[in-house]
């Protein structure tokens, strides 16, 4: 039986720190398996499907969505994650299957499969224009661009570690996250203390390796702060494409290209990037699919 993904908030020292911290194996394994990524690729993936997860959380409105995006020189091309308020996730890698020598220290070279680039965070908050904010990528690990991007533009000093661990076997042995926050009030000794907590940390791999949950990983990153457990959110990746959705997305397309379809006789196939699932339909279905369109 394997554990559930989840994510635990938490705040410290009277809320000048708010945390988050989570495991998704399973959200890693399952992008893996519907996306056949190597394992360099299901790294990257994986680190961002975790941040998006506990960000998606952080979503106030039930309908709030947001998405992860980031666009990159290096041959993984890019990677887009969205997630919303209840932490439901799902996202693609652009080129699942690159492959790339270990990096200098031994590991998935992450960074050089990202390369250089930018990082889109878009939240669709149900206002007419979403919010968008862009940086420039500082080392393609993710973990490091996503504190970039939390300290340039959302100006909340943050520490962002994310981790994907593959087996022999090049399935997903461990991943997982966290993220922690200091709010604008934060005092200069609780400030001190977090920088000396998170200098003793390892890695997020090695910690979960070690058996700790989300909530030991925050005792240890909050060690000393007061920390309270505000609240533990099962976390999933999910997708809600369906036939229908689909249909209305080959309705949009509009009444030529949906004729030539037609006119080809043969039943066509639609793929959904997110779960990589399948959609058919026939030539009735489609010629169904024209008359709605005009």
């Amino acid at each position: 039986m394997t554990m559930k993904d989840y994510i635990v908030r938490a705040t410290a020292k009277n809320a000048q720190i708010r945390a988050f911290a989570c495991t998704t194996k399973n959200i890693v394994e399952t992008a893996r398996g519907a996306h056949n990524t190597s394992p360099v690729a299901t790294a990257a993936l994986g680190r961002l499907l975790t941040a998006g997860s506990m960000m998606g959380s952080m979503l106030k409105g039930d309908a709030d969505v947001l998405t992860l995006q980031i666009q990159g020189s290096g041959p993984l091309e890019g990677l887009t994650v969205t997630a919303d308020s209840k932490a439901n996730v799902k996202g693609y890698a652009i080129n699942p299957s690159v492959m790339l020598p270990p990096n200098e220290k031994g590991k998935l070279d992450v960074g050089g499969a990202v390369g250089i680039g930018i990082l889109n965070v878009i939240k669709d908050l149900g206002l007419k224009e979403p919010y968008v904010g862009q940086t420039v990528l500082q080392t393609g690990e993710i973990a490091e661009d996503l504190t970039y991007y939390f300290a340039t533009s959302e100006q909340v000093p943050s520490s962002v570690g994310l981790g994907v661990l593959m087996d022999k076997d090049n399935t997903v042995k461990q991943a997982g996250g966290f993220i922690v926050q200091l709010m604008p009030f934060a005092e200069e000794s609780v400030i001190d203390k977090l920088e000396e907590n998170l200098s003793k940390i390892t890695s997020v791999t090695s910690m979960l390796e070690e058996g700790k949950t989300p909530e030991e990983i925050l005792e240890i990153l909050l060690d000393g702060l007061s920390m309270e457990i505000l609240d533990t959110i099962p976390t999933e990746f999910y997708c809600n494409c369906s036939k229908e959705r689909v249909a209305k997305a080959i309705i949009c397309i509009g009444e030529k290209d949906i004729k030539e379809m037609i006119e080809e006789e043969k039943e066509i196939e639609v793929n959904c990037h997110f779960c990589n699932k399948s959609y058919s339909y026939s030539v009735d279905e489609l010629k169904e699919l024209l008359r709605l369109a005009k």
